[in-house]
């Protein structure tokens, strides 16, 4: 009996002693720590909280742009093959250099610069730091040690001040204290337009410093046409009536393929007395998109997925500034406004008509410099599913090439009903030549991707080298 009491003690002291034990860690999951779709997951989050803080193309394509180079230059030491972009750009100090006595997963140190940067140019940094801390446990769970995880996120931080220091320099500050933008009074010059009349974004965004481009206006396009409502046979008069006439007679696709490329981040809805608002992905957004499909078709690894969202965010902002230093100095009008005085003044757009001047069309400008940069990554006559718009309720479409889905992103705007063919032709033309001055200036890392072909393909597209 008494020998039973002891095995029963021992039993019960085994059971106690088994369930204090720590329950075994999970298993460590090696392919987690060089996952590019922590890359991927990282862009997103940021773009949903831009299309939550509701800022405007150009600004978002600032966010973008500091955000995916400091991600770029701590992930690149994984593979020494991919060239430092921000020492190729202006005004970008020497980044900090991994020390060799030390380990580092350059993963999480560009993941890590990412987030320095996205909760610093933005407004819901709560939601950029939940999804932070859950990414550190996802590298916990692989398997990462506590030394080179501290080791990985102190470099990322140091490539995100040396990137938040050129940031602090780019005249973005000192835009936001300029003058109100006065609108011009002169007949046949841009005035805001309905339902709204919202006052012009961004009239000063020609002043931020570019990164590739010598001055904003390096790529001129071609004059806009002569305002002229006297002559019916003037170019600017044929082209004011093809977007009336086209709009008035839009066939299923059009109107499908201006709602995929409307892109507008905020979308004012009127009925009766009763407002509300829509939000929606940029434009700019709209290529990063495309940048994470073509990446992840092509089965790009984590420092290729980092260098096409860091190089296509620079060719997006730079661009932006090209495009907004041509619409400020030529301040062309809508064509909602001239047509509601001269043709029909109950005509409305099929699209809600931004809130700054017409001239160039900002959708073809960004995606003819996007369409190249892209081409230069990943070669050209890339099939692809564009998906970028599906959760915002504008399905997908299908392309054949960057160069295809940017010339249906120009023409969409005249089947918006927001920009005139010249507008939407020579924007196209002006961010083509964008595109390939900053391929030939940019050295980048191609594996699989011939530079003939990429050469070719710029040549294509038009290079403009005199300023005109």
């Amino acid at each position: 009996m008494q020998r039973i009491i002891h095995i029963s003690i021992l039993l019960c002291l085994t059971a106690l002693f088994a369930c204090k034990q720590p329950a075994p860690a999970p298993k460590a999951n090696p392919a987690q720590l060089q996952d590019p779709e922590v890359m991927h997951a990282s862009v997103k989050r940021l773009t949903d909280v831009i299309v939550y803080d509701i800022f405007s193309p150009p600004v978002a394509s600032r966010i973008y742009a500091y955000s995916c180079l400091a991600m770029y230059e701590a992930a690149r030491y994984n593979e020494p093959a991919y060239p430092s972009l921000a020492a190729q750009m202006w005004a970008f100090a020497p980044m900090p250099q991994p020390e060799k006595d030390k380990q580092y997963n350059f993963l999480l140190a560009g993941a890590r610069a990412f987030e320095v940067i996205a909760q610093k140019v933005t407004f819901s940094t709560d939601s950029l730091k939940l999804f932070e801390q859950q990414l550190y446990n996802r590298f916990k769970a692989a398997g990462l040690n506590d030394t080179i995880f501290n080791n990985s996120v102190a470099f990322g931080e140091a490539v995100a001040a040396k990137v938040l220091e050129r940031a602090a320099k780019d005249n973005y500050k000192e835009s936001r204290g300029y003058p109100r933008y006065t609108v011009p009074r002169q007949k046949g010059t841009w005035q805001p337009t309905p339902p709204d009349y919202m006052d012009a974004i961004e009239p000063y965004w020609s002043s931020i410093h570019p990164f590739m481009l010598d001055t904003c206006s390096q790529f001129k396009p071609l004059p806009a046409n002569n305002y002229n409502e006297a002559d019916t046979t003037s170019r600017f008069y044929r082209e004011m009536m093809e977007v009336y006439n086209t709009c008035t007679h839009l066939s299923k696709e059009q109107i499908a393929i201006a709602s995929f490329w409307d892109c507008n981040p905020y979308v004012m809805h009127h009925t009766g007395h009763a407002m509300f608002a829509t939000k929606k992905i940029t434009p700019g957004g709209h290529w990063m998109g495309i940048a994470a499909i073509a990446s992840r078709q092509a089965k790009a690894g984590y420092v290729q997925t980092a260098q096409a969202y860091a190089l296509t965010a620079a060719t997006l902002l730079d661009a932006f500034i090209a495009c907004w230093d041509e619409k400020y100095r030529s301040r062309v009008i809508r064509p909602q406004t001239v047509i509601n005085q001269l043709v029909d003044p109950g005509w409305e757009p099929l699209l809600q008509t931004p809130p700054f001047p017409e001239y160039t069309s900002g959708h073809s400008v960004i995606s003819g410099a996007a369409a190249v940069t892209l081409t230069r990554l990943y070669g050209d006559n890339v099939v692809f599913a564009d998906t970028t718009e599906v959760e915002y309720g504008a399905g997908q479409r299908n392309f054949t090439s960057f160069t295809q889905a940017a010339n249906e992103a120009g023409i969409s705007r005249l089947y918006g009903g927001i920009h005139y063919r010249s507008s939407i032709e020579n924007g196209l033309q002006q961010g083509r030549s964008i595109g390939a001055f900053i391929v030939q200036k940019i050295q980048v890392h191609t594996p699989g991707v011939p530079v003939a072909q990429n050469a070719t393909a710029s040549l294509q597209a038009g290079i403009h080298k005199a300023k005109r």
